[in-house]
């Protein structure tokens, strides 16, 4: 019986999820990150926009105190801007290693890797760790807050940009800045 079982499964077609990152980079190394993270189903969580204004709940405030200790945990890793809206989050992760000021670059480079990087290399990067810490903890104390144990919070992935230069980062900078004005053409805009 648990050979057919076996070979049943075998049998079925094997569906391979896309990494949206960009293979060849390792998102440990100094630079700028621009990360956006979607709430499940697009779910409005964290408060509403009011007057063009992001005024955050309990679950919101969870989001910043969450996001804003990354820091105590990740040494080499400074927040710049970022904003919570009622369904996603907008946040520049600048990881600095031995830089001290990452915004003295001009022109953050693209640096040559190795053409292939293994499994092992890929799990150990840093920026998908400050992503799933974040990610985990403020998913585990909502669902406190709002006696939900296990309700998943955060959909799986999430989107990156690495920032290439310093108008790139200025421009980013204002979006997120000016995000809750927009929100009502945001296509991550949901009523309700």
């Amino acid at each position: 019986m648990r050979y057919e079982y076996v070979m049943a499964r075998r049998a079925r077609p094997q569906h391979h999820r896309r990494s949206i990152r960009l293979q060849e980079w390792d998102y440990s190394q100094a630079g700028a990150y621009f990360i956006t993270i979607c709430t499940q189903n697009r779910e409005c969580v964290f408060g509403n926009v009011v007057d063009g204004e992001m005024v955050l709940n309990d679950a919101g405030r969870v989001v910043e105190s969450v996001w804003n200790d990354l820091p105590n945990h990740y040494p080499n890793v400074e927040l710049d801007e970022f904003v919570i809206m009622p369904n996603h989050f907008h946040g520049i992760v600048m990881i600095i290693d031995n830089v001290h000021d990452v915004r003295a670059i001009h022109e953050l480079p693209l640096h040559e890797l190795p053409l292939r990087m293994t499994q092992k290399q890929r799990r150990n990067m840093l920026l998908p760790k400050i992503i799933g810490r974040f990610k985990m903890l403020s998913s585990k104390r909502i669902n406190q807050l709002r006696n939900t144990s296990g309700t998943k919070l955060w959909q799986r992935n999430y989107y990156e940009h690495i920032v290439r230069n310093q108008n790139d980062l200025n421009r980013i900078q204002q979006y997120i800045v000016y995000n809750a004005a927009g929100w009502k053409e945001d296509e991550l805009f949901i009523t309700g």
